[in-house]
């Protein structure tokens, strides 16, 4: 379904921008239907940026992003909305999204007067009272409210059902629950398990390795906007091939023992950007570093 290959994206920084930053090097992975990607990475390591550019937000610098075997960057005009009624993303801050002086269901009005300007008022309500309870929430006890007056997990799931509205095909989910308390955590992860179980295509962008690997089949790990490794979930964090996959989980924290001091491990050769390689059956790490 979508598909990133060799795909770059280098700003201009620096006086008159004089000198080139590369935020992604040549980043290749799918997302097929009904499967949740997890991209992880620390901060600064592109993952954002990947997020960016698969919505149009961003534009690549070099590579090609397809969906459906359509180069995205060649969808302008009024294809662009066709574009996304199939893909959607919701983001790290949910209060960002919401007008504090407007109340919280004006996100599903403006998406009315865009996509569905046919609809009468009876039939619109009810479509919006359906997608709001495929994502847990009551209607009654969220609609004609402020923001300030629901939860970040209400306001997040809020925009889930905001993008479920036009039946899109992937979601782009970059950080939606890192301000989250831990409660309303599992009922996010639970909703996007859900959705894939209905065929939806979601790349989860995340820094937390816990929850990568509670939700996603496949995972692609960044460092310094280079993949370093990438694979099954269960075979990148059961089988860690790279020196920093292996650091990210270490630093994992355990409640069994108390936080101890990791030892000091040497940095991953320069050979970062190399071209990846099969170490195993649909396991892949950067050349050179696996053993």
């Amino acid at each position: 379904m979508l598909k990133l290959d060799r795909v770059s994206k280098v700003y201009k920084v620096g006086v008159f921008g004089g000198r080139d930053l590369t935020a992604v090097r040549d980043t290749s992975f799918e997302v097929r239907p009904g499967e949740v990607v997890s991209l992880i990475g620390e901060s600064g390591s592109g993952k954002t940026t990947i997020g960016r550019m698969v919505l149009r937000l961003t534009s690549t610098s070099g590579g090609t992003i397809t969906l459906d075997g359509v180069d995205v960057s060649t969808v302008k005009g009024g294809a662009l909305k066709g574009y996304y009624r199939k893909v959607q993303g919701v983001f790290q801050d949910p209060f960002s999204s919401y007008n504090p002086i407007f109340k919280a269901d004006r996100v599903f009005a403006m998406l009315k007067d865009t996509y569905f300007p046919q609809l009468g008022a009876a039939e619109w309500r009810r479509k919006v009272g359906a997608s709001l309870e495929a994502v847990r929430l009551d209607p009654d006890q969220v609609l004609g409210k402020y923001p300030h007056q629901l939860s970040g997990g209400q306001l997040q799931r809020m925009l889930i059902a905001r993008a479920l509205l036009l039946d899109i095909r992937l979601l782009v989910a970059d950080e939606i629950i890192s301000m989250l308390d831990a409660s309303t955590r599992i009922d996010v992860l639970n909703l996007l398990a859900d959705l894939k179980a209905r065929g939806l295509g979601i790349l989860f962008i995340t820094h937390d390795l816990s929850l990568g690997n509670y939700v996603s089949e496949q995972t692609v790990i960044l460092r310094r906007g280079t993949v370093v490794e990438m694979g099954a979930t269960d075979r990148v964090f059961g089988n860690p091939l790279h020196p920093y996959t292996r650091k990210l989980l270490a630093s994992v924290p355990r409640l069994h023992r108390k936080w101890e001091p990791l030892e000091p491990e040497p940095e991953p050769p320069a050979g970062d950007g190399q071209a990846l390689v099969r170490a195993e059956d649909d396991h892949f790490v950067a050349g050179g570093v696996a053993g």
